[in-house]
């Protein structure tokens, strides 16, 4: 059984940081593109980065609201989705998801969406305060 389980979601002031992990059990592909999503209240799922294999150059590409601000990578076991997010706003507060594919998939830059991935963590929530 697949599970994705997200973790390091909290509450922080407007500029502090915050760091998402996604635990990945029983998933055979941690050699695709996997990615962040977030999704405040009343709004639709939007995506926040993807990263692809090491594999096939692991390219990342980022949400224009985030770019230069939040980093996601691959922990040095293979094993966890991070995402470093620095300078926080009040806008960026959310549920935060991870996301991997249904099959081994590559991102091309900008044409990435939540449609594009089958398997989603719980999520984690993230409030930036003012």
């Amino acid at each position: 059984q697949v599970q994705l389980v997200e973790s390091g979601g909290g509450s922080v002031q407007a500029g502090g940081s915050l760091t998402l992990s996604c635990r990945f059990s029983g998933y055979p592909y941690m050699d695709t593109c996997m990615g962040w999503f977030r999704q405040a209240p009343g709004l639709e799922r939007d995506g926040v980065a993807i990263i692809n294999s090491d594999a096939s150059g692991g390219m990342t590409d980022y949400a224009g609201s985030v770019k230069g601000r939040f980093t996601i990578s691959r922990d040095k076991a293979g094993n966890s989705l991070l995402l470093q997010m620095n300078s926080l706003k009040v806008e960026a507060t959310a549920v935060y998801f991870c996301a991997a594919p249904e099959r081994r998939t590559y991102c091309s830059r900008g044409g990435w969406g939540p449609r594009s991935f089958g398997y989603w963590g719980q999520g984690a929530q993230v409030t930036v305060s003012s």
